[in-house]
């Protein structure tokens, strides 16, 4: 056996590896995510090359989304999408979707209209070549530790909408949410739609537990759902309005989150 793997250490490392894989479900957790942030940070090479002849614009969003979606085969990822017909407008909107793990990047490429522009913590800016492809697509960057910085720049993408005829996707929760519920809305979204009298598209993720589980370490392939709401109105409405306006958007999200998330799990049993 020594002599064995002493002339073939290569296939005894590839034998074990492989063994390992099969027999341990946290080292082929530890493997696929490994497998994920190369994917995204390798691909950026490509955005950013793509990408620079144009410099920084909206547009080159769709070479991210390209070079992404094939990761939802690899790990055999099956994605339904109900309500597409609720994106079907050509006008600006403001998307807000539910945060769960750092998958919903490859999810949220599903569902991504044209000319739609994230908009993220700063922190991702100086994530290597992913923060330089993300920059180049147009991802709105806000320091969440300034306020008063944040609602500027917000107040600049509101008068952006119309004028450069955007979309926005956000993620009122504003950091990621494992419990398997929703956690509480911030405003800036709904504060955004209401300045630039906008409509509020809310999409629901449903849970990612039948197949995902970091806590856990599982990793495996499965079904996920995306629901995508009818749009909520904010024309007319004032800054009185956003409380109201956050709490009926996390409820009716909340509401479809239970609903399609008992679909996932009880196709997975």
């Amino acid at each position: 056996m020594e002599l064995f793997f002493l002339h073939y250490p290569f296939t005894c490392l590839l034998i074990a590896f492989l063994v390992l894989y099969q027999v341990k479900p946290a080292f082929r957790f530890f493997c696929k995510m490994t497998f994920y942030k190369l994917w995204l940070f390798t691909i950026s090479i490509g955005v950013a090359i793509l990408s620079i002849p144009r410099g920084r614009n909206v547009e080159n969003m769709m070479f991210l989304r390209t070079l992404t979606m094939p990761l939802k085969y690899i790990f055999g990822i099956q994605i339904v999408v109900k309500g597409k017909e609720n994106l079907r407008t050509k006008k600006p909107f403001v998307l807000v979707l539910n945060h769960q793990t750092s998958l919903d990047i490859l999810v949220m490429m599903e569902i991504l209209p044209r000319r739609c522009v994230p908009i993220a913590k700063k922190e991702i800016l100086y994530m290597g070549t992913f923060g330089l492809a993300c920059w180049l697509s147009g991802v709105i960057f806000i320091d969440r530790k300034r306020r008063e910085e944040s609602i500027g720049t917000l107040t600049e993408v509101a008068h952006s909408l119309h004028k450069d005829n955007l979309r926005v996707l956000i993620f009122p929760e504003g950091t990621r949410n494992h419990g398997g519920s929703m956690l509480p809305f911030k405003r800036g979204a709904f504060q955004l739609a209401v300045k630039a009298q906008v409509p509020i598209i809310p999409v629901v993720l449903s849970s990612y537990n039948n197949f995902y589980n970091q806590k856990e370490k599982k990793f495996t392939p499965g079904r996920m759902i995306i629901q995508i709401l009818p749009k909520v109105d904010t024309l007319g409405l004032g800054p009185d309005d956003v409380p109201k306006l956050t709490e009926q958007v996390r409820d009716s999200m909340l509401s479809a989150y239970q609903g399609i998330s008992g679909m996932t799990n009880g196709a997975s049993h």
